[in-house]
């Protein structure tokens, strides 16, 4: 079947933004289903960065000045992209001849957003779930190979492929656009996205929370004082919200168990200290009012995207299902509950009196049933998601035979990760054909963010072949 191309709406005259950036808006739209072109449609929103540069001589009329598309791939599942003056892929790439694409994917940013009211829309639990399907990385590929089509289609056939850079979630998209429509593409990076090619959420999890056991060794390791800490904030919550929880600011709860989930955090550069600012300032109110402020409640909820970005939470175990016969239900809590530290899953749990001097154990990257009791914007959502969860037929996200006969450059950064276990993504880059990987021990997940100077020069010379 042949694919479907974009149907540009409409695209903004360039605009000038601090650092010398032009900045163009576009708006898609596709249809929710590509193998059902006439399907319910859904828009996409893309902002381009070239250079700003101002020509000693003006170039003639009909001088072809167009420029290589390089779409960036966002992580999540779930979250919009950079505006290009906050990306730090603008100061390497636009340097370098490039014209950046930022497209929200399908359900994020402004591109037909997911939330509990936009799904309410849609209808009851099982057409809310239905609709999600197609939501994944598989139809994000077929929807980005729409906007290249479009794009392009009245460039040189040597300008027609892009480049990609796909950051975590932005990898593994990556890895399913190398399987399935390779032909699109000119050469591609993954920063911290080398996920397993077949092993579903129960293995993945039993690798993340590992990691995420060392990370808390770490805060506490760092922040001693903070085991007595943590517990005493725990046992007060308990005290003060009862069964359900403290009301939060917007509507949730706060839980212990929600606490716990601050530990997201540690698998970024800066998260443990951040983790640790919120238990002090805690501590603080607790000492001084015997209760916790309404600024302190607010900061807790917006940690976090579980609800202000629902795919997130309802399609993260889905991303991990690699194929059909794959089910996420629930495994992180499945897993967790098996483990010493991570008692605090269960409901009946007698809580952190029974810890004696063991401390309390941050979560990671896992997403939990309980969160569609305690976060506002999931409660609506609570049907949807355990029916996401149950689903075993999912498309097939790898193909694990084209990778083993890539022909795309690829370019990859390993870090020691939380997230996405380093050991799962050796073996992955083991099966990607002409693979290079830059790795190393002392950058964290969002490092590209955080420290774009100790990645991206790092890729490109692996892309530029000047490391030997």
């Amino acid at each position: 079947m042949a694919k479907v191309v974009a149907r540009l709406l409409s695209e903004s005259k360039p605009y000038l933004v601090p650092g010398k950036i032009l900045v163009k808006e576009f708006w898609f739209e596709v249809p929710l289903d590509h193998s059902k072109p006439d399907s319910n449609p859904i828009k996409l929103f893309a902002r381009s960065a070239t250079k700003y540069e101002k020509p000693i001589v003006e170039p003639a009329s009909d001088v072809n000045v167009q420029k290589p598309y390089f779409l960036f791939l966002q992580g999540g599942p779930g979250l919009p992209t950079p505006t290009p003056q906050s990306s730090p892929l603008s100061n390497y790439m636009l340097d370098r001849g490039y014209e950046l694409l930022f497209l929200d994917q399908r359900g994020t940013g402004l591109s037909s957003t997911i939330s509990d009211s936009t799904l309410a829309l849609i209808g009851d639990a099982q057409k809310q779930a239905d609709y999600l399907k197609f939501f994944r990385a598989d139809t994000i590929v077929k929807d980005s190979e729409a906007v290249r089509l479009r794009l392009t289609e009245d460039y040189p056939e040597r300008k027609k492929k892009w480049s990609t850079w796909g950051q975590s979630f932005g990898g593994m998209t990556t890895l399913t656009y190398l399987s399935f429509a390779p032909e699109g593409l000119r050469e591609c990076f993954i920063t911290g996205g080398l996920s397993p090619l077949d092993k579903g959420p129960e293995e993945v999890y039993q690798a993340t929370y590992r990691r995420c056991m060392e990370r808390n060794v770490a805060y506490y390791k760092k922040f001693p004082g903070d085991i007595d800490s943590v517990k005493m904030i725990a046992t007060k919550i308990r005290e003060l919200g009862g069964e359900k929880g403290i009301p939060l600011p917007t509507g949730g709860f706060l839980t212990v168990q929600r606490l716990m989930t601050v530990g997201l955090n540690f698998g970024a550069h800066g998260g443990i200290d951040r983790v640790h600012n919120y238990i002090v300032r805690m501590k603080a109110d607790l000492d001084q009012f015997g209760i916790f402020t309404r600024a302190t409640m607010n900061e807790l909820e917006q940690d976090n995207a579980w609800d202000i970005a629902p795919i997130y939470t309802l399609l993260h175990e889905p991303c991990w299902c690699f194929g059909p016969g794959v089910a996420g239900n629930w495994a992180a809590e499945r897993i967790g509950k098996e483990m010493e530290e991570y008692q605090w899953l269960h409901k009946d749990w007698a809580g952190p009196a029974s810890l004696g001097e063991k401390p309390l154990f941050f979560s990671g990257e896992m997403t939990y049933p309980f969160l569609l009791e305690t976060c506002g914007g999931l409660i609506n959502l609570k049907e949807t998601a355990h029916i996401l969860a149950k689903y075993d037929q999912w498309a097939p996200l790898y193909d694990i035979e084209q990778l083993a006969k890539n022909e795309v450059p690829v370019y990859a950064a390993c870090y020691n990760d939380m997230y996405v276990d380093p050991d799962l993504a050796r073996v992955t880059a083991s099966r990607i054909k002409g693979i290079k990987v830059f790795e190393t021990n002392v950058l964290y997940h969002n490092a590209v963010r955080s420290n774009p100077g100790d990645v991206i020069p790092q890729l490109l010379k692996l892309r530029d072949d000047t490391i030997d």
